[in-house]
Parts: C-alpha cells; structure tokens; sequence
C-alpha cells in the first residue's frame, strides 16, 4: 500500500510539475541566452535545454561540443536538464511532458519571427510559448555575431558565458 501511495503521490507531482524547455541551436550559447535561461528559472520547476541538430544547418560546434558548454554553465543547478533533441521542437515537448516552450526575444524582429512559431506550435501541440525580453546589457548579442567574432581571431569574453571560454 506505501509503494502505491508513493506512485501516486510521485505521478500526481509530475502532473503538476511546471516543465518547460528551451530550444536553441546555442552554437555557442551566449550571454543572451543565460539572461533568459536565469530568469525562467523563476517561472518553472524545471527547464530542459533542449540542443536542437538540424540536418540543413552547418554548424561551428557538434551538438556533444555544445551539450558540454551548457552543462559547464548550469551543472549545479538542480533544476535544469540539457539533452539534444531533432525534428519538431512541439513534438519533442510533448515527449517531455514538458507545457510550455520558452523562447528569448531581442527585438521587434524575433518577436514577428517568433509568434508565427508560437502559434503554430499550439495548434499542433497545445503547448504555450512563453517569451522573455533579453535584458538591454545582453540584447546586441547573437551566436552568429559571436562565431563571426570568434573566425575572425576576436575576443568574445564579454558576449559568452566564462565558464565556456576554454571551448572556444
């Protein structure tokens, strides 16, 4: 009788749990992307980093490269798993049980871009999207102007989290 008690009481918590992933191609994550991921951190009781591979995109760091980042990053944060993930973002959150897809937005431009998504993914998986604005101190910061920086022999100390600067 216990275990059972226990079972439920576990399976009711997870029901209630407030999941919710974070998407990217993070290749490399920035400071944009932690100033998001720090405060939905508030909001949830759990977040998946979820490292998207697309087929068609050419990247500058492997999806293993990437993973071990983040996780340099948020490895004593209880609350945060990182995996990798393809196909449809909407389809890899209903696999999660995860209810909400958090997404960063810079400016006026992501948000277009980024409500199109949004939308899209309700209707195919009844899952909210959650935006969070960039902070102003982090909302110039892009990985393609990072990786730019970085090809070029730049220093990109003051765009990416320290704890990643030995990947670079």
């Amino acid at each position: 009788m216990t275990g059972l008690f226990l079972f439920l009481l576990l399976l009711h918590k997870e029901i209630d749990m407030k999941r919710a992933i974070f998407p990217g191609s993070f290749d490399p994550i920035t400071l944009g992307h932690t100033d998001v991921i720090d405060r939905a951190l508030d909001l949830f009781d759990e977040i998946i980093i979820a490292v998207g591979i697309n087929v068609d995109k050419k990247y500058m760091y492997d999806v293993d490269t990437r993973v071990k980042m983040i996780k340099a990053i948020y490895q004593d944060e209880p609350k945060i798993r990182i995996e990798s993930y393809t196909g449809l973002t909407v389809e890899y959150a209903k696999k999660k049980k995860a209810s909400f897809i958090v997404r960063g937005l810079r400016n006026p431009t992501d948000f277009e871009f980024e409500k199109s998504i949004a939308q899209t993914n309700r209707v195919l998986g009844k899952i909210e999207t959650v935006f969070i604005l960039t902070c102003i101190e982090t909302s110039h910061i892009s990985s393609s102007i990072v990786r730019d920086i970085i090809r070029n022999g730049g220093d990109v100390s003051r765009l990416v989290p320290v704890q990643i600067l030995n990947f670079l």
